[in-house]
């Protein structure tokens, strides 16, 4: 037990006392627990801690006895319960004329194309931002350009198996809104959107 009174009733029940004893309380009264009620508090985080340290206790252990809140789902989801997949993945080859790659970004309604080499591996990205850019640059021209001539190379990237909250954590540090999942053979798997991680809690 944890008490202030080695003396108490409860003390005297307990195979083990722990003395959590004040000088004298905060409250200028002295009435008021306020310097007890601290130590005590302090005590039980450091028992906590010690028990954590001693058992292992680990991520997964708090994310499985806490499945259903925000921490749980951090620990727990991963790209690969929340992203788009087959026919929603944007996608356009090297070759495709940008006004063709456009209607793709509109049609699939992500803010972005994967653009695929002919063996279908994953060469680059063109988001609506390089849109932007590209008709700063271009003008009208952009329409006739390709796809290849345009995308962002070697864009962001995640696995499946990449907890969505690290996903997450990517898009805020280099403030994008879509990462392109890849599997071991550096083909789209799907895509995965921050309104999906914001709509799963993440």
């Amino acid at each position: 037990a944890m008490t202030g009174s080695t003396g108490s009733t409860l003390a005297k029940a307990s195979d083990v006392v722990l003395d959590v004893s004040v000088r004298e309380e905060a409250c200028p009264m002295g009435l008021t627990p306020t310097a007890s009620t601290t130590a005590a508090l302090a005590m039980g985080d450091a028992l906590a801690v010690t028990l954590l340290n001693k058992r292992g206790f680990k991520q997964e252990d708090f994310a499985f006895f806490h499945p259903g809140g925000n921490l749980g789902r951090r620990l727990l989801l991963t790209v690969g319960e929340v992203m788009h997949t087959g026919d929603s993945i944007p996608t356009v080859n090297m070759e495709t004329l940008m006004k063709d790659a456009i209607m793709e970004i509109s049609s699939k309604r992500l803010g972005m194309t994967a653009v695929l080499a002919a063996d279908s591996r994953v060469q680059g990205i063109i988001t609506d931002g390089d849109l932007r850019r590209g008709l700063e640059k271009w003008g009208h021209e952009l329409f006739s350009l390709k796809a290849g001539e345009v995308m962002t190379h070697k864009p962001r990237t995640v696995s499946r198996d990449t907890l969505a909250a690290k996903a997450m954590s990517i898009m805020e540090k280099y403030s994008i809104t879509s990462l392109v999942v890849l599997g071991s053979d550096d083909k789209a798997e799907g895509v995965v959107h921050l309104h999906d991680l914001l709509k799963a809690g993440v």
